[in-house]
């Protein structure tokens, strides 16, 4: 009988747990005693306001981040194989979505070892309801290229699909290239096109708009070294 293995959101934000997950998932995660994550000091953070069954210096902690090889990550199963439940915790957001994690789900499934997907936030999808662009046909494309013309030139990639399909191409940077991003974007797409920019996502200093390029680039916001996310519909 092997454990399951949970998949356990933590907060974006630094907000009151209880806005972001609901009192069953936070119960369920307090009776694990065993944890793959990226960092076991923010992991541990978080976990510390569960007040967790076992003390939080007992607890077995594994790490998975993006130095993790794929060799590695079936010794990752072992506490699984020996009937212990375990939770595959992100460090922001939802495990294996833009985050490390979809292999050893993957390696899980192949092994017959039951996965269990928890509620709780998810940038993309808190972004993408909100947006008001099309939720029934929508894609993620993670991050953009850092060159300049070949990020263009995606923009334009991600506009033509869109226009052609119907469909929300939503995309992410690193915060510290966000300003630029966003600069671009502006440059580039067709006036008619819609952007949504959400920023700082559960945060009390939220912000979600959805505006046309051509009104956009009357008034572009601070979003330099802010968490975003970008929605793009032509």
């Amino acid at each position: 009988m092997t454990g399951k293995l949970y998949l356990v959101p933590a907060p974006i934000s630094q907000a009151d747990i209880a806005w972001v997950l609901p009192a069953a998932v936070q119960q369920c995660v307090a009776e694990i005693s065993h944890f793959i994550v990226e960092h076991p000091k923010t992991a541990r953070q978080f976990l510390k306001q569960l007040s967790c069954t076992c003390p939080l210096q007992e607890l077995n902690i594994q790490i998975l981040n993006e130095h993790t090889q794929a060799k590695d990550f079936l010794a990752l199963l072992d506490p699984l194989l020996a009937g212990h439940d375990v939770g595959l915790l992100s460090e922001a957001g939802c495990p294996a979505v833009a985050d490390p994690g979809a292999g050893l789900v993957r390696l899980a499934h192949r092994n017959n070892i039951p996965v269990v997907p928890l509620v709780g936030p998810s940038s993309i999808l808190l972004a993408l309801m909100a947006s008001g662009l099309n939720g029934q046909r929508f894609a993620f494309h993670g991050y953009l290229p850092i060159e300049g013309a070949a990020r263009a030139s995606k923009i334009v990639e991600l506009e033509r699909i869109s226009i052609h399909l119907k469909q929300t191409q939503i995309f992410i940077e690193t915060p510290y290239r966000n300003q630029k991003l966003l600069e671009q974007l502006v440059k580039v797409c067709n006036d008619n096109t819609d952007l949504c920019v959400a920023t700082d996502l559960t945060f009390s200093r939220e912000m979600i708009a959805t505006k046309s390029i051509k009104e956009w680039r009357c008034a572009l916001p601070d979003v330099n070294k802010i968490p975003a996310i970008f929605l793009l519909q032509g």
